[in-house]
């Protein structure tokens, strides 16, 4: 199973990159790719921009990544309720592609983490509602709340266990997606 593990942030110090990385580790035998969103800065979306010099290749090279895959592992960052800008300017632009929907129809692990008690619960809620739209198939959510309470940093892992349960049933869920696929 190719796994594309997507964290919508460009920090350097992500949260939402440790959890989709540690959501992909849990995935026996996966091929895996994490993706950063700092291979992917272009300039911002702008309908002129677009007429005149076409669409990025970076956005091309996204779109690649995500037909090669089996299933997406996308943990959000949370700005200001929704999407970080630099995963919403690479989301704009693979929206313009045409003939092909952002997400492919994909299988999908949508994911947030935040410090704060709602877990990027915005953002999420804005990508249940936005992804379909674009090809998204979500097919379970995740909201890691308190993350610098709930995530050890030194060993990568979830340390609520509550959470850390939680998220493995669902990782179960897509993991069992496997056999599906090969059909």
């Amino acid at each position: 199973m190719k796994i594309l593990a997507i964290a919508g942030s460009n920090s350097d110090t992500s949260i939402n990159k440790m959890l989709v990385t540690y959501t992909a580790s849990l995935i026996p035998n996966a091929e895996v790719e994490i993706v950063d969103m700092n291979a992917f800065e272009m300039p911002i979306y702008k309908h002129q921009r677009e007429v005149e010099s076409g669409v990025p290749k970076e956005a091309q090279d996204f779109a690649s990544k995500i037909d090669r895959a089996d299933v997406l592992l996308v943990s959000l960052a949370e700005h200001n309720g929704t999407y970080s800008s630099a995963f919403k300017n690479v989301f704009d632009w693979t929206s313009r592609i045409k003939e092909r929907a952002v997400w492919n129809e994909k299988p999908m692990l949508l994911m947030a983490t935040a410090p704060g008690g709602r877990g990027g619960l915005g953002v999420l809620e804005a990508a249940e509602k936005r992804f379909p739209l674009h090809g998204g198939n979500i097919i379970e959510t995740f909201s890691l709340p308190f993350f610098n309470d709930n995530f050890n940093r030194e060993s990568q892992i979830i340390s609520n266990e509550e959470k850390n349960s939680e998220l493995k049933e669902k990782v179960t869920k897509i993991a069992k997606l496997e056999s599906i696929l090969e059909k």
